[in-house]
């Protein structure tokens, strides 16, 4: 069972503990492969049902990035022009349309999700989990993340996910971390803060 093996210190300094956003990136290119291998880490955690709402556009080009650039907030558009691949991350609303691929098993699984509201929600927070995952992926690839929320939503929905299903949650800029684009990690709450045992 590969749940009773734990990662190395490596890995575990890799995904956590060495791990910082980051907010200036140098000029390394990023091959196709190895965001497909992003791809391929993340869509392996769970989601309920299986239903892998998550949908990523990775813009890349420079055409692209052009189209990105003026929706991203101005106090944010340097981070993203420095990145070598800005990820859009979004929710497939209509992501129970797969579940012959995702819900074999269960025949009748689609029919769970007729109330499109409801329907956006499950995709939202699962889509959110997935997005989650994606930056350790980022991580684990020996790359840097940096997820942000500063960005026009609605600009990036119709400039790029315009005539889909797909609904943008936040963009994930990705690179190498330049020499000093990351802040002294800020603090967190103690376990005793956090954490109740009952």
């Amino acid at each position: 069972n590969s749940s009773s093996n734990p990662i190395s210190s490596t890995a575990i300094e890799t995904l956590f503990t060495n791990a910082h956003t980051a907010y200036d990136f140098d000029k390394t290119e990023i091959t196709d492969e190895r965001l497909m291998q992003i791809y391929e880490l993340t869509k392996m955690a769970p989601t309920a049902m299986n239903s892998q709402p998550l949908r990523v556009t990775y813009v890349k080009s420079p055409e692209a990035k052009a189209r990105l650039l003026p929706l991203i907030a101005e106090s944010n558009r340097k981070k993203s022009e420095s990145a070598s691949v800005v990820a859009i991350l979004s929710a497939d609303i209509n992501f129970h349309e797969h579940f012959d691929i995702l819900q074999p098993q269960n025949p009748n699984a689609k029919k769970n999700f007729s109330d499109p509201i409801k329907r956006e929600q499950f995709a939202r927070f699962n889509a959110s989990l997935q997005a989650g995952y994606f930056i350790l992926a980022v991580r684990a690839v020996g790359l840097d993340a940096g997820p942000m929320a500063g960005v026009d939503i609605d600009g990036i929905n119709e400039e790029f996910l315009s005539g889909t299903n797909q609904k943008t949650l936040f963009v994930v800029n990705i690179g190498q971390v330049s020499k000093d684009g990351n802040f002294p990690r800020n603090g967190r709450l103690t376990y005793e803060q956090a954490v109740k045992v009952l």
